[in-house]
């Protein structure tokens, strides 16, 4: 018989020390709140990782975030420390950010940031402060099958975000707790009231910590000098419109692409070296066939025999296809879909599902 499924925070002894990631928003600072509650020894921290630049407004991780992660923390009757990670997240979250849209793909900076920022500085801040686990208010659920630790989907589908933590390694994974994984957004808002957080009203954060608005200005503004004028071509190769900067343009992208041809287009391949966009119909964005890169596994068996079949998503908004999954070599992964999926884009990740558990993920190549 199979192993059942042991949610991480039900492995916690009472008293045991947890440290907590508060962002500042609503949902980190009710896990906060909870876990105290639970009757554990919480420690607040939140990573100072983001000056908003041109007094534009923060989402996330600014100063002012700063001060509501600490007035809840004070609410929760938590100690609050705060720790700088601006170069950090300058070095691997921005600048990779704006060098792959000149590369002519699209990053998945929320996945570098879990992967390479935030979880690793939680795990290591964890052992000096002595806890025994670390927290965020993330929408999935991380847990144990047996030894074995195990990521899975959220039960929230709206909200679910398994897909940005599927990097993170399976020994931070061991010591993850997620204490909203079974809740949805309304109950999170109502347990803040009920608790008197002060942020329970809080907006979500919607769009990148980092970039207020358009994406294509603030890679404007951080590549000057490198950003480059180029044409764009129809399926024939024919130039119907010009562009300034490939950055401003995704694969399976429709609208605002400057051009008016009588007919709904995409695009379908963005060329780096010559700065050319491609343009074509519905059927030219769709692949029944895609190469991820370096993918990183949270199960050891994820390929069985040779061939797995799983569902794969191809961006966080993406509900899943049926696909098969096979090992190229030791960097890259064959993935087949039962069916043409929609705007494979380079640069996003493609994140493995086995029914709700993740099996892992990496980034996708260039079809």
């Amino acid at each position: 018989m199979r192993e059942s499924f042991v949610d991480n925070l039900d492995l916690l002894p009472s008293g045991a020390r947890v440290l907590v990631g508060m962002s500042g928003g609503v949902d980190s600072s009710v896990a906060a709140a909870l876990l105290r509650e639970r009757g554990l020894d919480v420690v607040g921290v939140s990573l100072h990782l983001w000056e908003p630049e041109h007094g534009e407004p923060s989402r996330c991780c600014a100063p002012e975030d700063l001060d509501d992660a600490r007035s809840s923390a004070a609410a929760a009757n938590l100690p609050h420390f705060t720790f700088d990670r601006l170069a950090e997240f300058e070095g691997k979250v921005v600048t990779p950010f704006v060098d792959a849209y000149l590369a002519g793909v699209t990053p998945s900076p929320c996945v570098a940031c879990n992967r390479d920022v935030k979880i690793g500085a939680f795990v290591g801040l964890a052992r000096r402060l002595g806890a025994v686990a670390f927290a965020t208010g993330h929408y999935a659920r991380a847990g144990r099958v047996g030894a074995r630790p195990e990521l899975r989907r959220g039960l929230d589908r709206d909200k679910d975000q398994s897909y940005f933590l599927h990097g993170i390694g399976a020994e931070a994974l061991s010591m993850l707790v997620t204490p909203l994984g079974a809740m949805d957004k309304p109950a999170v808002r109502a347990e803040a009231r009920r608790l008197g957080l002060p942020n329970a009203d809080k907006p979500d954060s919607e769009d990148l910590c980092f970039v207020s608005g358009d994406h294509g200005r603030f890679v404007d503004e951080r590549a000057a000098g490198r950003v480059r004028p180029g044409p764009i071509v129809d399926g024939s190769g024919k130039v119907v419109g010009n562009h300034q900067g490939i950055h401003r343009f995704t694969v399976g992208q429709r609208k605002g692409l400057g051009v008016a041809l009588g007919k709904p287009v995409f695009v379908t391949q963005i060329d780096a070296e010559t700065a050319t966009v491609h343009l074509g119909d519905a059927k030219d964005v769709e692949t029944t066939e895609a190469k991820v890169r370096d993918a990183a596994w949270l199960v050891d068996d994820a390929f069985g025999p040779g061939k797995r079949t799983v569902t794969a998503r191809v961006r966080y908004r993406h509900s899943g296809a049926d696909a098969e999954i096979s090992a190229e070599d030791d960097r890259t992964t064959n993935v087949r879909f039962f069916a043409p999926a929609r705007a494979v884009t380079p640069g996003q990740m493609c994140v493995f599902y086995q029914d709700d558990v993740v099996l892992g993920g990496g980034m996708i190549a260039r079809i």
